[in-house]
């Protein structure tokens, strides 16, 4: 199915263009997704099954079965984290997002100082999982400006990840040192054509070194590994497909990380495009239980993007991992911020509203579930992988 031997997952892509995964997808029967409901382990051919048209009529079975093996992997336990904004100033063009260097908005970056004021409020509110997320501006928020922020905050905060640009394996190896244990990079879309159309400029329209990103991320010993795919860019079965994809292959090919994947759908935002394949609240269901049937101890992954009740529901059926009480754009938490926003926010429930709702659904809401002895073990201070 897939190569562990490939030395990168571009080399996987390679034998899975885009016209193979649509005529894969779209070719399965309902015979074909109850054989894939049947198995215990899935095939690629399987996935997509339960990405196609045809599983939408069995949309039921695939959630129970998907709750049943969520609850076998990683008992009651969903996590939250909190991002945190340092900047909304970005070099590309992405035509779906809000930072977009050509929009005209209202920009911020946080000095140092601010940066852990607003990370200390956020552990003084009980987070425990940090996100530290930027526009791509490498000049304005140079790779040291987040080693130094992770140095001083990291007693604070058992994990800290980032959700920034492109680095290289030694700059990552840095990060780890300062105490940065995850990486999250979205691929956007893994359809190249449309991949290149959605990014006109700037450095994000490098579609090989974004895929190849991740691997020098986990090379230089990154605990978790974050992908996912912005849903609504292109047809999103093939694009869900591609993430389904990318995870297997990360989780065989650096088997001592922990591989997450997200499903961003797209959302209002300064100057971006309507979806060009627009993704509704059922389709959802159907993408993420059928990662979960695939990808049975990945991290599933649910922003604030969601309506709240809807959350919590995709909550019981296979996310493992929510943010809360989440602003994006910088600052916010400390002190009033008037900048734009990176995209809509439907859900804005406090850290204590959120936990309270998993916990009337029976789910066990988790700030803090690991410390530095846990890192220790695994080697992430050593920069170990």
């Amino acid at each position: 199915m897939i190569q562990r031997a490939a030395a990168s997952f571009i080399d996987v892509l390679a034998d899975w263009p885009v016209h193979r995964v649509r005529e894969l997808v779209y070719s399965r029967t309902p015979a074909d997704v109850t054989r894939a409901l049947g198995r215990n382990r899935l095939s690629a051919d399987d996935f997509a099954a339960l990405l196609s048209p045809a599983a939408a009529s069995s949309l039921e079975v695939l959630a129970r079965h998907s709750s049943r093996l969520t609850r076998q992997r990683f008992g009651h336990v969903i996590q939250l984290y909190v991002p945190l904004y340092v900047s909304n100033y970005c070099t590309n063009a992405c035509v779906y997002c809000g930072f977009n260097c050509r929009n005209q908005v209202k920009r911020r970056r946080l000095a140092l100082d601010m940066a852990v004021r607003e990370a200390l409020c956020l552990s003084e509110l009980g987070f425990g999982h940090l996100l530290l997320v930027s526009g791509e501006d490498r000049i304005g928020v140079p790779a040291g400006y987040f080693e130094e922020l992770t140095a001083r905050i990291r007693g604070r905060f058992p994990s800290i990840g980032i959700e920034v640009y492109p680095m290289s394996e030694a700059e990552y190896a840095r990060l780890v040192c300062a105490g940065v244990d995850s990486l999250t990079l979205y691929q956007e879309t893994y359809d190249p054509v449309v991949y290149a159309r959605c990014h006109p400029f700037g450095g994000k329209g490098d579609y090989v070194t974004r895929v190849r990103t991740v691997e020098a991320g986990a090379r230089a010993g990154m605990t978790f590994l974050g992908i996912g795919a912005l849903l609504g860019l292109a047809d999103w079965r093939v694009d869900s497909f591609y993430t389904g994809l990318h995870g297997h292959w990360l989780h065989r090919r650096y088997w001592r990380q922990h591989v997450s994947i997200s499903f961003p759908r797209m959302r209002a935002a300064a100057g971006g495009v309507p979806p060009a394949f627009p993704v509704g609240d059922a389709e959802l269901v159907q993408i993420i239980c059928a990662h979960r049937l695939f990808l049975p101890d990945a991290g599933l992954v649910m922003s604030t993007r969601e309506r709240g009740a809807f959350r919590d529901r995709l909550a019981l059926l296979g996310i493992t991992r929510m943010s809360a009480g989440s602003r994006t754009m910088p600052g916010g938490y400390a002190a009033a911020t008037d900048s734009e926003e990176q995209f809509e926010v439907l859900d804005h429930r406090s850290l204590r509203e959120v936990m309270e709702a998993m916990a009337c659904l029976g789910l066990d809401p988790v700030r803090k579930d690991w410390d530095a002895t846990y890192h220790d073990r695994t080697g992430r201070q050593t920069g170990l992988s």
